[in-house]
């Protein structure tokens, strides 16, 4: 990169590494959370997934491409390389990895979306309060979390149980790798289900139940607390970040939100890619809303939202099963079909649900079929229907309808449908501000490294780009109003059934 070209970003730059649920990434921004053209790389990769429930990858390989892609990136900076005053990280959370004393893999590093210890989440909510768990770590005890994994891997892996000395995060992994030493930052930490929220340490009660001692775990640090000094051999790999600061991992989620400027109650994060989620960034509050999560930013600012097993994977889903045509000509036709025009409601759980009902074992279900319904009439319904979950979730959220906020939306699984958004939009009642931040992840890592240096006095210092804004129609929220009953009520009897046991 020319001196010319570098001139044109305020220092310092911050490298970012990004590793997601479906790719790698690095790249460098400059002292205004801004990307720096030509500096990116990315590696794409899938998760190995079995019909047991399993979703996992390899610790070793997911480190490698992490690396592989900050190769691309100093290789492309050049003598810029130089100028790069810390690296931020993120990653896909909540991960688990059991290591033995040598810090070697015992098993595969498993993923939030691995369902193998149904069971076990089960058998903790019957043992324990599952409302005080939820109160004290803002998570609930289910399959995403640390508990039900800890208590599968103690049944159904007695030997490496035994032999484990440590369990830790992909980021803790990427650390100890890098530096032969590692931390865990309390954004990470609280989306494992062991932290406790409100007084940053591990939780107690949890931990005497899982029969793991707190030294199985690694140190609690916030996300201004950096490493320095690279171990071999990677301080000879990247002679240019030997004595650059690392900051320690925070979570994807966490960093999305700040990178898409949504730091306070006034804008809600609606990320929609295979899954979805709302969240708002907040003080901690005393009490976690039901069926939503609570996890941590930093220190400063809690995360509180709900995540969905669907969203852009029904839309694909959909597409696919009902060979339907041109992308182009179904936009259109979406765009023009009246709201809850079709007669159908859909449980649009194709993957189990998560928040906020999380019945793991409900399955999808659409009602109202008959010989005039087409196939754009059920791919309008399911995506009304993924936007009436989110609806209840933003309630819980806001709790007043007053609450003055708008919905930044941000993920190629809602952006791709001007219709989604406007269905969103109608649905929820609120604005919808397409977020135009290409990265807003490894952006939202920046700006905390960036702030950590002092470098921004406050992440509200820098506006995240922001593009057209959705208003939504009164008339036809009204309309969802009821349909959102509907689908209410038809959750309710399947659940009452056993359905969703």
């Amino acid at each position: 990169m020319s001196s010319d070209h570098l001139s044109q970003h305020p220092s310092p730059l911050i490298l970012t590494i990004d590793i997601g649920s479906s790719s790698a990434r690095a790249g460098l921004y400059d002292g205004r959370g801004r990307a720096v053209p030509g500096l990116a790389a990315q590696e794409p990769y899938e998760l190995r997934t079995a019909p047991d429930g399993a979703a996992e990858d390899d610790p070793d390989a997911a480190v490698e491409r992490a690396a592989r892609c900050v190769d691309a990136v100093l290789a492309r900076a050049g003598a810029a390389a130089g100028c790069i005053a810390a690296v931020a990280v993120d990653t896909m959370v909540s991960t688990f990895l059991a290591l033995d004393g040598a810090g070697r893999p015992l098993t595969p590093l498993i993923t939030y979306a691995d369902t193998r210890n149904g069971e076990d989440a089960e058998a903790l909510r019957r043992a324990l309060d599952e409302g005080e768990a939820h109160d004290r770590t803002g998570c609930l005890l289910r399959t995403s979390y640390w508990p039900a994994r800890l208590a599968w891997l103690r049944r159904t892996r007695p030997a490496i149980w035994a032999a484990a000395a440590r369990y830790v995060t992909l980021g803790e992994y990427l650390e100890l790798r890098l530096f032969g030493r590692a931390r865990v930052s309390y954004s990470v930490a609280s989306w494992g289900g062991l932290l406790d929220r409100c007084r940053l340490v591990w939780d107690a009660p949890l931990l005497a139940h899982l029969g793991v001692d707190e030294g199985q775990l690694a140190p609690l640090v916030d996300v201004d607390e950096p490493l320095v000094g690279l171990a071999e051999p990677f301080a000879a790999r990247w002679p240019a970040l030997r004595g650059v600061p690392w900051f320690p991992a925070v979570g994807d989620g966490a960093a999305a939100n700040l990178g898409s400027g949504c730091t306070d109650h006034s804008r809600m994060a609606l990320t929609m890619g295979t899954t979805g989620a709302l969240r708002v960034a907040q003080p901690a509050p005393e009490t976690v809303p039901p069926g939503l999560w609570c996890y941590r930013v930093d220190r400063r600012l809690a995360l509180v939202g709900g995540a969905t097993s669907e969203g852009g994977n029904l839309y694909a889903w959909l597409r696919q099963t009902l060979r339907l045509g041109d992308p182009a000509a179904v936009e259109a036709e979406l765009a023009a079909f009246p709201p809850d025009g079709h007669g159908l409601t859909i449980l649009p759980f194709i993957a189990g649900e998560r928040s906020p009902g999380w019945a793991g074992n409900v399955q999808a279900t659409i009602h109202g079929l008959t010989l005039a319904t087409t196939p754009i009439a059920i791919l309008r319904a399911g995506l009304e229907a993924v936007a009436y979950r989110f609806a209840v979730i933003e309630q819980r959220l806001c709790g007043r309808p007053g609450c003055d906020h708008r919905l930044v939306a941000s993920g190629s699984g809602l952006l791709r449908s001007p219709a989604w958004v406007r269905i969103f939009a109608d649905v929820l009642g609120r604005p919808v501000v397409a977020s135009t931040e290409p990265e807003a992840t490894s952006r939202g890592a920046a700006l905390l490294a960036l702030r950590s240096l002092g470098a921004l006095g406050a992440l509200e210092e820098v506006g995240a780009a922001d593009g057209p804004v959705c208003e939504p129609d009164p008339a036809r929220h009204a309309i969802y109003r009821e349909a959102i009953e509907r689908q209410r009520w038809l959750y309710e009897r399947l659940l009452a059934r056993g359905d969703a046991a």
